[in-house]
């Protein structure tokens, strides 16, 4: 049994790619800051489409709560073969000469190297399951 993991499942691209693998009948495991959207979305998931829904928070800029999720849950991760980097995000929309260094900061943070974390902690049983990688930006 095979799992699609998906960041940033909560809402918007990620809750619709959980949507659709789970209409092709991929087990996932989902993931986001927002518990109480991914474990609604895993109930209405799994009673729909008879699949296996395993949610978790999980904020990717968080390395030390990825790695306690992998420890704990290293079982599910390695029956992992899909990984949907999807979680992003935007603040500000000012122009570039009144936006805030800090706020270049939060999105590098979250959508550069949430991106890396969590596919370093995911690579190894990708490679092993012969597995593959989405990139969404």
């Amino acid at each position: 049994m095979s799992y699609a993991f998906i960041t940033g499942a909560s809402s918007g691209i990620g809750e619709a790619c959980a949507r659709r693998l789970a209409q092709e009948k991929w087990n996932l495991v989902l993931v986001a800051r927002r518990l109480d959207r991914l474990t609604r979305l895993a109930g209405e998931l799994s009673k729909q489409h008879g699949v296996d829904v395993r949610v978790f928070p999980l904020d990717v800029t968080d390395r030390q709560g990825l790695s306690r999720l992998a420890h704990d849950e290293s079982a599910l991760f390695g029956k992992v073969t899909l990984l949907v980097n999807n979680a992003g995000l935007a603040i500000g929309r000012e122009t570039l000469q009144d936006s805030r260094p800090e706020d270049w900061d939060v999105m590098f943070d979250t959508n550069v190297k949430g991106l890396l974390n969590v596919t370093h902690f995911l690579l190894p049983h990708l490679l092993r399951n012969r597995g593959h990688v989405v990139n969404i930006g």
